[in-house]
């Protein structure tokens, strides 16, 4: 798949990424966007949005935007802590790590603290342990979650993960060249019975097309 993707072209990005966008023009300050220049998602991902289809959970993901993000030590890639745009993009982001395994770091924003508890006994013997452990409260900012990413592994982002906690990509977690495709999904004002319900529809007619070329 990324033999594929690097037929085409990559732009250059912010924080040393080079990125690859199936999708319309989008002023997400404004709340407008632009379709002139979409012409679908790519060819080759049609068989992986068939299979993502065939999982709990995303039975009725359509995607309507694919965005591929390419990450190499040598040009000191990382993403900043962010959450994604909830005016266009709907409730699930799909993301399909490549080549190598990373960690995505998670953060809730402030204000606010959470509870953490005692983790569960691996062994028997350290149960006792961990029924002596009290839970406590922290801040927010003080907690970061990691998840790993193995190669070839697919994260759903979804409910709180998805509004609540900011994900970023550190430098010091890319060892080796590393590609990821995110998958995004139309929002309820552009899904039938919203206010934008017919953009929607064409949006989802020309990214279910498999036409596409990287918008540049």
């Amino acid at each position: 798949m990324v033999c594929l993707m690097d037929r085409d072209p990559w732009k250059l990005s912010q924080s040393g990424r080079r990125k690859q966008d199936y999708g319309p023009k989008v002023n997400f300050r404004k709340q407008k966007l632009r379709t002139a220049s979409f012409q679908g998602l790519p060819s080759f991902s049609r068989e992986l949005v068939h299979r993502m289809g065939l999982h709990p959970g995303l039975q009725d993901f359509q995607p309507v935007e694919q965005c591929n993000l390419d990450y190499h030590p040598m040009r000191g890639s990382a993403i900043d802590p962010h959450l994604d745009d909830a005016w266009l993009w709907g409730e699930r982001l799909v993301s399909l790590n490549l080549l190598s395994p990373t960690v995505m770091s998670m953060r809730r924003g402030p204000p606010g603290s959470l509870l953490l508890h005692p983790a569960p006994a691996v062994v028997p013997e350290a149960s006792v342990d961990c029924m002596a452990t009290p839970s406590r409260s922290v801040l927010c900012h003080e907690v970061e979650v990691a998840i790993p990413l193995p190669r070839r592994s697919l994260l759903v982002l979804s409910g709180a993960a998805r509004h609540q906690w900011t994900h970023a990509i550190h430098r010091r977690h890319i060892q080796a060249r590393r590609v990821c495709a995110t998958f995004r999904e139309l929002s309820a004002e552009f899904r039938p019975g919203g206010k934008q319900q017919d953009l929607g529809q064409e949006l989802l007619c020309l990214a279910l097309s498999f036409q596409g070329r990287p918008v540049l």
